[in-house]
């Protein structure tokens, strides 16, 4: 019977959208509910698992994971890509890897969830109510107000349409920008140093990997107006975290609104934990009802295929 690990089940759901009882009898399936202490730990677990069901970008797939797990045969994903998997290691070994479809609705919804957080103050007049107080801040309107996109594509655009809606201004840039999508969405095309010196809301939506690493760091955050704020429902590594936590500490820029980090779960004692600027959440832009139906679904259609000698949705 083959042996499959659902990996980081963070709210222990996966039984929810997918009857893994009808599959006991084909597949002795464990479901990993916690993130792994370090490599070492993973591979020590997993290491009598043929088949590997990930949640994309939690637990890496390292050449080194990879190369020790001597029984894997396929890697499942959520989503069509993972930069977190090591392909060429996977292909070296002949381990099948497979993805799923994303809707990409989440993320967008979730970054206009932040902003709107962010000019509100919603988290110091929440905590506040629970304590007994009322009105003890001043927010801003969105009307008239820049909205700066770093990446103008899938997710980028759609947060763009919403802020044309609520009829702010709205500039973006990135290394591979397409002026016609520009022209197309009546979004003014700019440098990197004008959007950083211009935006009241600076919103990232460009994919991680070396290319944007360290993108933001205190040199762009000393640029921006003391007035703005920051989102990031991207890639953690996007923003230089020591820079941002600096930067909110001094009131250097107004606020951060963050779905994503260097290090993820975050670190109990991480610094943007205690900070009344942050506006934090714990990486939930994918994580929707809709999402998870198509992620675990998927998952097992991939897996079935894969072991009928005819994968589908091949990640290569």
């Amino acid at each position: 019977m083959l042996k499959v690990a659902i990996l980081d089940d963070y709210q222990n759901v996966s039984e929810q959208f997918v009857d893994l009882e009808k599959l006991s009898g084909k597949y002795e399936i464990k479901i990993f509910s916690e993130p792994f202490l370090d490599e070492a730990d993973a591979i020590e677990q997993l290491a009598d698992f043929e088949a590997l069901l990930i949640m994309r970008e939690r637990t890496p797939m390292t050449k080194n994971l990879i190369d020790n797990l001597s029984k894997l045969k396929f890697i499942i994903t959520s989503g069509v890509k993972n930069k977190a998997i090591d392909l060429d290691a996977a292909k070296k070994r002949k381990i099948v890897v497979c993805g799923t479809e994303i809707n990409i609705n989440s993320t967008p919804e979730l970054t206009w969830g932040l902003i709107l957080g962010l000019a509100r103050n919603f988290k110091q007049e929440i905590d506040n109510m629970y304590q007994g107080y009322w009105q003890t801040t001043v927010g801003v309107d969105l009307k008239g107000k820049i909205l700066g996109l770093i990446g103008l594509g899938k997710v980028g655009s759609q947060v763009a349409k919403i802020g044309k809606a609520f009829g702010m201004q709205v500039m973006a840039w990135s290394e591979n920008l397409s002026l016609d999508k520009c022209k197309e969405l009546d979004v003014l095309p700019c440098s990197k140093e004008d959007l950083i010196k211009n935006s009241d809301f600076l919103s990232i939506h460009v994919q991680g990997g070396d290319r944007y690493k360290d993108c933001i760091t205190l040199k762009e955050l000393d640029k921006m107006k003391k007035t703005a704020f920051l989102i990031n429902t991207s890639r953690g590594p996007i923003i230089n975290e020591d820079d941002l936590i600096i930067a909110l500490s001094t009131n250097e820029i107004a606020g951060a609104g963050l779905d994503v980090y260097e290090k993820e779960p975050l670190p109990e004692n991480n610094k943007l934990r205690f900070l009344p600027n942050a506006l934090l959440t714990p990486h939930i832009g994918y994580v929707t009802a809709e999402n998870y139906n198509i992620f675990f679904n998927q998952m097992i259609e991939d897996l079935e295929a894969c072991v009928n000698g005819k994968p589908i949705r091949v990640i290569e």
